[in-house]
């Protein structure tokens, strides 16, 4: 039995079993069973063979977005409409074959759009080429998953089930759980909340499965059995996302207004330009870049070419971004902004300094006489 018709197997025995305190233990072991199968279905053990051929494309600028929908809902008009790039668009199915990138340009930033092929159901098991889309999406920063407003919302579950085949978490957060193997010592489980949704019987028989008889867990949220299982197998994605409705045009006021006041969700038309600004305003916020700009000594900041970071990005993370040596010759540095604690003025800072949007940073370096740009590679 192939591994494909064993993960059937073990979905239909799911949805036979009722769903309650009786049947929790063994529902988790079927779980735990299920994601080992998904898991090697995904990453072969074997490596041999031909290699295949991807489509995935260099990642560039200061962030990646993916574009994933059903054949034509407007993915390759989107990306026409938002970047320089064209992407061949027509009235018929699976126009789009390969990954095609573009760039949008915001507040100084550039960000990556990819426009991925149409994926089908049964992409997570490889039809339609979907593991090598689904591979492309866990690269990504932010997911765009494009609908049809003018079709059911069965679209958006379909998809949704796909991606979490494959480990996408969308919109959630790393559970909060602490995991380490040990080479002896048998297993040590704590938790420092009171379990509702699973409990250490099931967790123990999930560490066996997994052949785990020595480690440490800490377990600081009420978590389900799914979680915990995502937690041990560590190789999940938990990216965010935003839901983009299109066509709008052709459906009615009552029917936007409702889907625009869904949450994390965006309604647009490509072919009649509506909601594109806003479209673009919303990435930005999911994305949650934090702009840097960088000053010479006795010169006005360069605000026209900011260095664009994550969130929570520091000092460190500003010379990384620019030249990896200047970590090595750094002394310290002067930041002005949000993050100064003496705002207007500027403030004395070391590498692990936490940085905010837009604040201004200038580095001294022990081997220079004079304050340098961090835009300046070392000679």
């Amino acid at each position: 039995m192939g591994i494909v018709e064993k993960i059937k197997e073990i979905e239909e025995e799911m949805a036979r079993t009722q769903k309650n305190k009786a049947t929790e233990y063994h529902l988790g072991l079927l779980k735990a069973k299920l994601a080992r199968y998904r898991a090697q279905l995904l990453e072969p053990a074997s490596k041999s063979g031909p290699a295949g051929v991807g489509f995935d494309v260099q990642k560039s600028g200061d962030a990646r977005v993916a574009l994933i929908g059903f054949p034509s809902v407007g993915k390759s008009t989107l990306l026409s409409k938002c970047t320089h790039t064209a992407s061949e668009t027509a009235a018929y199915e699976f126009t789009t074959l390969t990954a095609i990138p573009g760039v949008i340009e915001y507040q100084g930033a550039r960000i990556q759009l990819l426009d991925l092929p149409g994926i089908v159901e049964g992409a997570s098991q490889g039809r339609g080429r979907g593991r090598q889309v689904v591979a492309t999406a866990k690269t990504a920063d932010l997911i765009l998953i494009m609908l049809d407003a003018t079709k059911s919302e069965e679209q958006r579950r379909l998809l949704e089930i796909e991606l979490d085949a494959v480990g996408i978490r969308l919109n959630k957060r790393k559970p909060d759980v602490v995991f380490k193997r040990r080479t002896t010592g048998g297993i040590t489980l704590n938790a420092t909340v009171k379990l509702t949704k699973t409990d250490e019987k099931t967790i123990r028989t999930i560490l066996a499965g997994y052949k785990l008889h020595n480690c440490d867990v800490m377990i600081r949220e009420d978590i389900t059995t799914d979680e915990f299982i995502d937690v041990l197998i560590g190789t999940r994605k938990y990216i965010p996302c935003l839901y983009v409705y299109n066509k709008i045009d052709a459906i009615s006021l009552e029917l936007v207004d409702k889907l625009a006041r869904t949450e994390n969700t965006v309604v647009i038309s490509c072919e009649m330009d509506l909601n594109l600004d806003y479209l673009i305003e919303r990435i930005w916020e999911s994305l949650e870049l934090v702009k840097v700009y960088t000053k010479k000594r006795g010169a006005r900041p360069d605000l026209s070419d900011p260095v664009c970071l994550r969130k929570g990005a520091t000092i460190e993370d500003v010379c990384l971004g620019i030249h990896k040596s200047l970590v090595s010759n750094f002394r310290n540095g002067l930041v002005w902004g949000r993050s100064s604690k003496f705002s207007p003025h500027a403030q004395k800072v070391s590498l692990n300094h936490q940085l905010q949007d837009e604040d201004v940073v200038s580095s001294m370096f022990p081997s220079l006489t004079v304050s340098l740009s961090l835009t300046f590679y070392p000679p």
